[in-house]
C-alpha cells in the first residue's frame, strides 16, 4: 500500500503519542492530512524518526475508508528530526509501505493511504 503525500485525521483527533518533536522550527501547530484510499479503515497512524521506535497518532476508532482527515503534531514533538516514516495499520490487518516524509513544513497535499 502506497503512501504519497497527505493529510488524514481530524484536528480533534492531534494526540502524538511518543516522545520527541517535528522540527526545531517553531510554528504553533505543524499539521499533515491523511487520505485513506484504500477499502480497509485506518486503525493506527504509526511514525518514527530514522532507526528509532514507531510511535502511534490518537486517531480515536479509526480513518474510514475516502475519509480525508487533518493531523496536527502535538507541541512535544517540536524538536525531532523533519525527515520521519509514517504508515498506517489497517482493520483488515494489513499495514502500508512507510514512507520517509518531511514534516518540518505544514503539508497541504495528503498522505494517501492505498
Amino acid at each position: 500500500m502506497l503512501i504519497k503525500r497527505g493529510l488524514l485525521v481530524s484536528a480533534s483527533l492531534l494526540v502524538f503519542s511518543f516522545v520527541g518533536n517535528v522540527a526545531s522550527a517553531s510554528a504553533d501547530q505543524w499539521y499533515f492530512y491523511v487520505k485513506n484510499s484504500s477499502s480497509s479503515t485506518i486503525k493506527k497512524l504509526l511514525v518514527a524518526e530514522p532507526k528509532q521506535s514507531w510511535g502511534a497518532f490518537d486517531i480515536g476508532t479509526g480513518i474510514a475508508p475516502g475519509d480525508n482527515v487533518k493531523m496536527i503534531w502535538d507541541s512535544s514533538t517540536n524538536n525531532q528530526a523533519c525527515n520521519q516514516w509514517i504508515k498506517a495499520q489497517f482493520a483488515d490487518g494489513s499495514e502500508s509501505e512507510p514512507a520517509i516524509i518531511d514534516f518540518c513544513k505544514n503539508l497541504d497535499d495528503p498522505i494517501v493511504f492505498r
